[in-house]
């Protein structure tokens, strides 16, 4: 299978309020990760392009779908959602690809995830805290929790960046 549909990315506004700004950033990331997969076949999603690492642009749309439920459904919700893809006997479960996964099933546990996400977060104010805690005891408030998924896109997407020429020599933003 190939990624046939290439996605749409949008500009964060530049002179949005703090709220928009963060969101718009937080989707722009969501959204350039989608574009270093687009056009790709299953086997190149799963190909581990920059040796030794074992990462693969299917691995970071699994991982990003964990990191995405642990944020904002887990943390900031208070809820108990399943790991999609690692156990307790393999935590790196999500970067491990197999040839019997697809791109299909990976994005739709992604998009699915972004789209509670959204949910989740819809309606409430940066200053909100998580019903979660750390491991201190302390709670999150949502302008951190956004903070911290745009930086945690904004790392993988230059991971994917590399992955991604790799592949099939694909450079860009």
């Amino acid at each position: 299978m190939t990624t046939t549909e290439t996605p749409e990315r949008q500009e964060p506004a530049l002179d949005a309020d703090e709220l928009t700004m963060l969101v718009g950033w937080l989707e722009y990331h969501r959204e350039t990760l989608a574009l270093k997969c687009a056009g790709l076949t299953d086997e190149q999603l799963r190909s581990a392009s920059m040796p030794p690492s074992g990462l693969t642009l299917m691995g970071l749309v699994r991982h990003m779908a964990e990191v995405e439920q642990h944020w904002f459904t887990n943390v900031f919700g208070g809820g108990e959602g399943a790991p999609h893809y690692f156990t307790d006997e393999d935590p790196d479960g999500d970067f491990h690809v197999g040839p019997e996964d697809t791109f299909e099933e990976a994005l739709a546990t992604w998009q699915g995830e972004i789209a509670a996400s959204r949910a989740r977060a819809e309606g409430h104010g940066l200053d909100e805290l998580s019903a979660g805690t750390s491991r201190g005891g302390q709670h999150f408030n949502l302008r951190w929790i956004y903070t911290h998924m745009i930086e945690e896109y904004a790392r993988h997407n230059g991971h994917a960046d590399l992955l991604r020429e790799g592949v099939d020599g694909t450079t860009g933003d």
